[in-house]
């Protein structure tokens, strides 16, 4: 699957898409794959504050719970309520199956994410 080139990426298999000051995250395709099955997403609430870089939720999978981590910071303006009936939903459409929109607090932070192409040399290294 090729990743949108017009996202940016995290290190820790994070997508970010952004429209002015706001902010889509979701997981990757690589991440929901390492995942396998997932069955449960723990997501923080709608005026939630996130910080790059520090964990924001929890995806668990058939193989393993794992942490979510900020692209970015700012504050949680919604989460996708699908995700709590229809998690799976991350696996087959993992870079539409977006899980909160956030208010950017320092759109600076977007130029230090991944683009495209530097997330898929980072997961070649990784495999």
């Amino acid at each position: 699957m090729a990743y949108p080139p017009e996202y940016k990426y995290t290190k820790e298999h994070e997508w970010l898409a952004v429209d002015g000051t706001t902010g889509t995250i979701g997981i990757t395709d690589y991440a929901q794959n390492s995942l396998g099955d997932i069955v449960f997403v723990e997501l923080p609430k709608v005026g939630a504050e996130l910080v790059a870089g520090k964990t924001f939720g929890t995806v668990e999978s058939v193989k393993a719970v794992s942490d979510l981590y900020a692209p970015v910071t700012g504050t949680v303006t919604a989460i996708n309520e699908a995700l709590a009936t229809s998690p799976e939903k991350v696996n087959s459409e993992p870079h539409t199956a977006w899980m909160v929109k956030v208010t950017l607090a320092n759109p600076a932070e977007v130029d230090g994410l991944l683009s495209a192409a530097d997330y898929e040399k980072f997961v070649a290294e990784e495999q």
